[in-house]
């Protein structure tokens, strides 16, 4: 692809945005690209853990210049339709079955740290910063505010979305937005050793099932989430996956998935 590079290792999924000389800027050819290599390991027997990773200084600066200059021409449909293509971006991330892991070399910014948000597992660089700077320029971070609000709570989101300010990786982490600091010689072995850790320790049927019903119960009812909770805890112990993992477990077994 123009704008990505991907590869399979390990039971293990890697997608690489590549334009380092535009920061790995979001365009829709990038969203585009983006999407169908999700959209594929998503249904990949084969694939257990996604990598998102890129090139370059910056992890990723937000919308593209060309494109924004573009966005400028567009009336009210076709920016609707716009809009729904990065918001089905978002939402494929957050609901993929495979766990997905950000690897942040740099910068996230607007749409960049919109894209880590609705990572499963952050792994960034001290040096990296993260932001929502849509505010400065008159635009509104709309469609990652309901990711980012189910992250880090409600008041963390208003500082951020409304403040325009940028983070640090200490300050990302201290409210939940990433999950780890690794130094930059480390980064890349790190998030190889988690990827690898958690495809061989956990069922991949059973973080699929945990991932959905995360997306699921935060719109529920404590009552219907409850609920809920039950139909799939019964479904659960009735899986082959399940089955073994009791079985391995009574066992004293060390089980590899």
């Amino acid at each position: 692809m123009e704008f990505i590079r991907t590869f399979k290792e390990d039971r293990k999924a890697v997608i690489v945005l590549t334009q380092a000389e535009k920061r790995n800027a979001l365009s829709p050819s990038l969203v585009k690209g983006l999407k169908d290599a999700f959209d594929g390991y998503s249904n990949d027997p084969a694939v257990r853990v996604i990598v998102l990773r890129a090139e370059g200084p910056t992890f990723c600066a937000g919308a593209d210049l060309a494109y924004l200059r573009e966005l400028q021409q567009y009336g009210y449909a076709e920016n609707f339709a716009d809009s729904g293509t990065l918001r089905d971006l978002y939402y494929q991330i957050y609901t993929c079955p495979k766990p997905v892991i950000a690897q942040v070399q740099g910068h996230a910014i607007a749409g960049g740290c919109g894209l880590i948000t609705v990572c499963d597992f952050v792994f960034a660089v001290p040096e990296a910063k993260f932001g929502y700077t849509e505010v400065r320029i008159g635009f509104i971070p709309a469609i990652v505010m309901s990711f980012l609000v189910r992250r880090i709570g409600e008041g963390h989101a208003r500082r951020l979305l409304l403040g325009g300010e940028l983070i640090t990786a200490r300050e990302a982490c201290e409210i939940g937005m990433i999950s780890r600091i690794v130094p930059a010689d480390k980064l890349q072995s790190e998030v190889d050793n988690f990827a690898s850790k958690i495809a061989k320790d956990n069922s991949g049927e059973a973080m699929a099932a945990t991932k959905r019903m995360l997306a699921e119960v935060q719109s529920m009812t404590l009552v219907d989430a409850l609920s809920h909770g039950v139909e799939m805890n019964a479904k659960a112990r009735a899986t082959a996956d399940c089955r073994r993992g009791i079985d391995a477990f009574l066992r004293k077994e060390n089980l590899s998935w």
